[in-house]
């Protein structure tokens, strides 16, 4: 049977997105290689009891540009207030703006962007 083993995100800057994943949603750094065989500096951070990693890839020859609404990742947490009300408290912008009022029924959602533009979907469950 296939397993699904990892998500490829190219970045601006490898350290600042390890360490913005790290800080802001609970990743660690599963392992780091700056050569890999296509010259990419690549990291694969993992959310602990995941198997699934997110590969954050960067070359000096790449220039990143990051379409609006290209892609998003989604992180379920079990309480979402508290863990955006941390994200504020760490300066990271949360939309809607109104996210707090304007659940949908069922279950609660808020979006925030990584340092390069890529969305992240915050689910509480």
């Amino acid at each position: 049977m296939a397993r699904f083993l990892h998500t490829r995100i190219r970045v601006g800057d490898l350290d600042r997105s390890m360490n913005w994943y790290c800080k802001h949603l609970g990743f660690a750094v599963k392992s780091r290689t700056d050569k890999s065989p296509a010259g990419n500096h690549v990291a694969h951070l993992e959310l602990p009891g995941n198997e699934h990693t997110l590969e954050l890839t960067w070359s000096a020859n790449y220039q990143l540009k990051v379409p609006q609404d290209l892609m998003h990742l989604a992180i379920a947490v079990p309480d979402l207030i508290s863990f955006c009300d941390q994200l504020e408290r760490n300066s990271v912008s949360i939309w809607p703006g109104d996210w707090r009022t304007s659940f949908p029924a069922g279950r609660k959602m808020a979006f925030i962007d990584d340092p390069d533009g890529y969305e992240v979907e915050l689910l509480e469950g």
